[in-house]
């Protein structure tokens, strides 16, 4: 894969459907239905909407018994604030990355500095995902611009000169 647009990097030649040129880079859940809206993309992206929904709101609903764990400790009022903002931050901080990240690619070692805030964030995660699968795929945005540009950067590499190179006119200085 090439780390620019994530197009193949194998010779473009002739592929099953008969086009040339890049390929298009598949996206979890959707494959490269994204591409021409096919093969059940529709419903795909109602399912990782539902999907996505549904686990943000069970995460809810396990923080919630992780609450009352701390309210049957009986750590305190301050303890209970905190845990409380600290999720609250982390998921609005995990949302603003995660939705970023459906227009740009992330950058690799901010990613991995971030890893232990999006995982206690996830919340967020899963919202930033069932809000982008609402109008489409998660990523397609992204994926469809790279593409369309190794599309053109292809189209403009195969076009052929026209004539004989050997019998072009000199100029004369």
């Amino acid at each position: 894969m090439s780390d620019e647009n994530g197009t193949p990097d194998t010779p473009a030649g002739p592929t099953a459907t008969g086009t040339a040129g890049p390929r298009p880079e598949p996206l979890r859940f959707f494959g490269t239905t994204w591409v021409h809206h096919d093969n059940g993309y529709a419903l795909r992206r109602a399912g990782v909407a539902a999907g996505s929904l549904l686990a943000a709101a069970a995460a809810c609903f396990v923080l919630r018994f992780a609450y009352e764990g701390i309210q049957i400790a009986d750590s305190g009022a301050f303890v209970s604030l905190l845990v409380v903002i600290m999720f609250a931050v982390c998921s609005a901080l995990a949302f603003g990355h995660t939705w970023g990240g459906f227009s740009t690619r992330p950058d690799p070692e901010r990613q991995s500095s971030l890893r232990g805030l999006l995982a206690i964030g996830f919340v967020g995660s899963l919202l930033a995902y069932f809000f982008r699968s609402l109008t489409e795929a998660p990523g397609e945005g992204l994926h469809r611009k790279e593409y369309e540009q190794a599309r053109e950067q292809y189209e403009r590499r195969s076009t052929r000169r026209t004539g004989n190179p050997s019998k072009k006119k000199r100029r004369r200085d």
